[in-house]
């Protein structure tokens, strides 16, 4: 298949450290990333542009996201970017539980089609994978990104060029995936990034182990916001993370509901891509460690009844998660059914549609 240069380049992306590439064929190559390019919107861009606004070009036009990315990068002096309120003056090169300076380390860019549906579209998510995390769950699918720490140091202005990259490759929005440790440089890049040509809605992915205050922050700039409900008990949650988060679930709940007054319910364009809007996701794991029945009440009595909800039965037995006899093995069919039951008795009516089609299999099985 014969490739022009912008078509090849467009297929290529960042893997890690090493400075592996790859086409979206699946062919590896070696090569070093190419420096960050000013890029300018096309004609369409600028039509599409005008017409619809993310939240951080709005507020760089009112002059005050200068203003808020100062405010956020202070917290690193002292910080207390997430629940655990380490202190540390990252500022300065040292580092709490997240192991990370005021420097972000990223471990991969690329289309992801593995999200939510209203997310991947026809182009993919554009995700960047930041590594680290102030969470570090025993049964994380990521643990070499979020425990080890595998990727490479990037400054803001290699994260613009990587959201401008994917931008190019057709991608529908900016996922950021684990950004609340390096928030304040994913705030930095995202406005020089705008200055050279970003129009994509900005979806912060987060575990939910956040602050509410640390939210408020974001207000304005954050179009999606997709965070996770991994927790209901306390005392589960102290269990099956490294940070030993009793608090998580109070500190997720806040952190939901401020979400959702900045935010809303999901909204979508034309093509059914979500634009702005709160995507709930809760993870089913073996003998109802996640409590699926507790997170379903709670978001029906708590949002509205039509908040995107992805209940997914993907849990695997990954890192550390065998030595925990509770979590050890997968999820029964009979398990992942109840949890979309209890999400429907709730009175729950968005619901992911590849969660909906899984049930149906599941429930086949039974």
């Amino acid at each position: 298949m014969d490739l022009d240069r912008k078509k090849f380049l467009k297929n290529i992306c960042y893997v890690g450290g090493a400075g592996l590439l790859y086409l979206a064929g699946g062919a590896w190559l070696l090569k070093a990333c190419t420096p960050m390019e000013e890029t300018k919107p096309t004609e369409n861009d600028k039509t599409e542009f005008k017409e619809w606004l993310p939240g951080y070009a709005r507020l760089e036009e009112e002059g005050k996201l200068a203003e808020r990315i100062e405010r956020a990068y202070s917290i690193f002096e002292d910080c207390e970017l997430c629940p655990r309120r380490c202190g540390e003056n990252r500022a300065r090169g040292e580092t709490g539980f997240c192991q990370t300076t005021d420097k972000a380390v990223v471990y991969s860019r690329q289309p992801h089609f593995g999200e939510e549906l209203p997310l991947v579209g026809t182009g993919g998510s554009g995700t960047i994978f930041f590594s680290n995390c102030n969470l570090r769950c025993v049964f994380c699918q990521n643990y070499p990104i979020a425990h080890k720490g595998r990727g490479r140091e990037v400054s803001d202005e290699d994260i613009a060029g990587m959201m401008l990259d994917l931008q190019d490759s057709g991608c529908h929005n900016i996922n950021l995936v684990t950004p609340t440790h390096i928030m304040p440089n994913i705030l930095n890049a995202t406005r020089i990034a705008y200055k050279n040509g970003l129009h994509l809605p900005l979806c912060y992915n987060t575990s939910g182990y956040e602050r509410k205050e640390i939210i408020e922050l974001l207000d304005g700039i954050v179009d999606i916001y997709l965070p996770d409900m991994k927790f209901m008990d306390g005392k589960q949650s102290e269990k099956y993370n490294l940070a030993e988060a009793y608090d998580y679930p109070e500190k997720a709940k806040e952190a939901i509901l401020e979400m959702n007054r900045q935010v809303g319910v999901l909204e979508k364009d034309e093509r059914g891509i979500a634009r702005k809007g709160l995507m709930i996701r809760h993870l089913v794991m073996p003998n109802r460690v996640s409590s699926p029945r507790d997170f379903a009440f709670w978001v029906a009595e708590n949002l509205p009844k039509d908040t995107y909800v992805n209940i997914m039965s993907q849990y695997r037995v990954e890192f550390e998660a065998f030595e925990y006899e509770k979590i050890a093995r997968a999820i029964t069919s009979e398990e992942f059914v109840e949890a979309i039951d209890w999400a429907k008795e709730a009175g729950l009516t968005n619901l992911d549609e590849r969660s909906l089609a899984r049930y149906e299999i599941h429930r086949d099985r039974m």
